[in-house]
């Protein structure tokens, strides 16, 4: 098998890899292949800093962020002196512009400093206003258009009392039959 040897037990020997780290030669049954040395390991020892690898991943990619602009800048490799000069090359490029800074969107609520993102915006579909999810009630974000202006004149916006109206007294659970509706004076609800 290569040259961390085989692995397993008495009764199933091909079953994993050691390690090849020189400290550690764990058996272990999900082994990682280490694509800078061709070396098996462990989960401790995959990355290519954990085991002081000779051959760094040179496909490895990275993503760091300018402080100056919050640009994102792609890298190879992992060492911190090419971010470093990386990041020095982009700041005197001149695409590096603290006006260019990107404000993350925030909550159109008068005083909130919600950070809306993906998942927690709400766009009010009264006044298209978009706030986060405390404010997504026409109440709470003090709504533009009042309730009535947002149904087109002629349309009720309660369907549940247009199917009432239309039952004409019916109802469903009697089939038909008709009762004594209650005595009018005496309330259905105790009042305390």
């Amino acid at each position: 098998m290569g040259g961390g040897g085989g692995g397993g037990t008495e009764a199933f020997p091909d079953l994993g890899r050691h390690c090849e780290h020189s400290e550690c030669n764990q058996l272990d049954f999900l082994p990682f292949n280490c694509d800078g040395c061709r070396k098996v390991f462990c989960l401790e020892h995959r990355s290519s800093k954990s085991h002081d690898c000779p051959k760094p991943d040179h496909k490895s990619r990275k993503v760091v962020v300018c402080e100056t602009c919050s640009a994102s800048i792609e890298t190879t490799g992992c060492d911190e002196d090419a971010e470093k000069a990386v990041l020095e090359k982009h700041e005197k490029s001149g695409d590096c512009d603290p006006r260019k800074k990107k404000k993350k969107p925030t909550c159109a609520v008068k005083r909130c400093k919600e950070i809306v993102t993906f998942s927690n915006t709400c766009t009010c579909k009264t006044c298209q206003l978009k706030v986060c999810l405390k404010h997504r009630f026409p109440a709470d974000h003090a709504c533009k258009k009042s309730s009535s202006s947002a149904v087109p004149e002629g349309r009720s916006n309660n369907k549940f009392l247009i199917a009432l109206a239309l039952r004409n007294g019916k109802d469903c659970a009697n089939n038909g039959r008709r009762t004594t509706p209650p005595p009018s004076n005496t309330p259905s609800v105790k009042a305390y």
